[in-house]
């Protein structure tokens, strides 16, 4: 008997050896390998060039849709009147994608606002990320689903799907009628409502009207076709789109899906084509070596580079932490890194040479460039870009610098606390 139990076991044991030799070779030859650039981007044209412009099209997939124009909104108390606004004016449909929702008075207002515009025959469809709306009231999901609002709690956590645990939509999308568009970097939470003065976060949010509103469009519909296998068509989401303004506007998503990761490739060729100055504002700063290595290599070429953070108050230890570790290079190269002090600093701004501009939802961070489904808009225009540039330069008023003396004498615990995080650092 115990013979036969040993038999047992040591086949239970081998057979357990060939299923998971079998799962690895079926999961590494069956899901595609991310195609992920490796190596420095040398050479690359000025980006207020026509060859950049070009490049940029080409590599990056399409052109930019001209005609368009957008207004800066700026903090809670700017940016969530809009939006109520614009849901209220609705008349056809209105399409809803967010990261965090939540808050008694941000969350309700908004579930109002949804949910009665659903009761005057609206087709209201919104995607909320499962872990980022954890924290809103039930009551809050069931006043829309009772009112008609189609809602998705997107990629709930589950035994036999764990990455949906980590993979999850960070895009801040609102599209009214199809014709009007809303992106940037602020939730649908209480946190953002108000004033930096008053405790609420730091950020940019941008309203769109033009051609490239079908473009905003196409990315919420992306993931409601993950979501729902339904694709919608009709022109109350895709209606024709006049010219109103002189902006060219690219839309750039990026999916852990699609193996392009076409947001980082955005960076590395702005960064790769910048001639003179660099201005990054982001809540979390975690690059790859790539990323890295490119800042450096514009400040070889004598380009300056800013980089606006939230300050240590405003930013979780770990992850803050890490980042810093990596962070001596940076500033031994002349990289200067300021820290917001009013409040927690959330806008994701890009500019190099007060020409080009990345606005949308994606922070500096390996999360942003892999994990996360992520919406940016480029615009190259210098009227713009010197109205984000001064807003930038405001900004950088209320900020401390943090210096290389500062970076030496950090005490151990925290250098050992970074490198920890640094181990999973892809993550982050």
């Amino acid at each position: 008997m115990i013979r036969m139990s040993r038999n047992w076991l040591i086949v239970a044991a081998a057979a357990a050896v060939l299923v998971t030799v079998v799962s690895f070779l079926v999961y590494f030859n069956a899901v595609p390998q991310p195609m992920r650039v490796a190596e420095p981007l040398s050479f690359v044209p000025a980006v207020d060039s026509d060859e950049f412009r070009q490049l940029q099209s080409v590599v990056l997939g399409s052109a930019a849709t001209s005609g368009n124009r957008i207004e800066v909104l700026e903090n809670g108390e700017e940016i969530f009147p809009a939006m109520l606004e614009a849901i209220e004016n609705a008349s056809r449909s209105i399409t809803l994608e967010t990261y965090e929702y939540w808050g008694e008075e941000v969350g309700s207002a908004f579930a109002e606002a949804l949910a009665r515009a659903a009761e005057r025959g609206v087709a209201v469809h919104a995607i909320f990320d499962y872990l980022g709306s954890a924290p809103a009231s039930r009551a809050q999901f069931t006043r829309m689903e009772e009112a008609g609002v189609e809602v998705v709690r997107w990629r709930k956590p589950s035994w036999y799907q764990l990455s949906r645990f980590n993979h999850r939509t960070h895009r801040k999308l609102l599209v009214i009628d199809g014709m009007v568009g809303f992106t940037g970097g602020a939730n649908v939470a209480d946190a953002w409502k108000g004033h930096p003065d008053d405790g609420g976060y730091r950020d940019n949010h941008y309203r769109m009207e033009g051609p490239v509103v079908a473009h905003l469009q196409n990315a919420f519909m992306q993931n409601w076709l993950n979501a729902r296998n339904q694709l919608f068509y009709a022109t109350e989401y895709f209606p024709l789109l006049d010219e109103v303004g002189e902006l060219g506007i690219k839309i750039v998503s990026s999916s852990p899906r699609e193996g392009t990761h076409r947001i980082r490739l955005m960076m590395l060729l702005a960064l790769a084509g910048a001639r003179d100055s660099i201005r990054l504002a982001t809540p979390y700063f975690y690059p790859d070596n790539m990323i890295m290595e490119a800042l450096l290599d514009a400040r070889d070429r004598g380009v300056t580079v800013d980089i606006l953070l939230p300050s240590a108050e405003y930013y979780s230890t770990a992850v803050r932490e890490a980042s810093k570790n990596r962070w001596g290079r940076l500033l031994e190269a002349g990289i200067r890194i300021h820290e917001y002090q009013p409040s927690k600093y959330h806008a994701k701004l890009y500019i190099v040479d007060d020409y080009w501009v990345s606005i949308g939802s994606s922070n500096l961070d390996n999360r942003s460039f892999r994990l996360n489904d992520e919406t940016n808009a480029v615009i190259m225009n210098r009227e713009l870009a010197a109205t984000l540039v001064a807003q930038f330069e405001r900004d950088l008023e209320q900020t401390e610098t943090y210096h290389l003396e500062d970076w030496g004498e950090r005490p151990w615990t925290r250098r050992l606390l970074g490198w920890l995080t640094m181990t999973v650092g892809w993550h982050l």
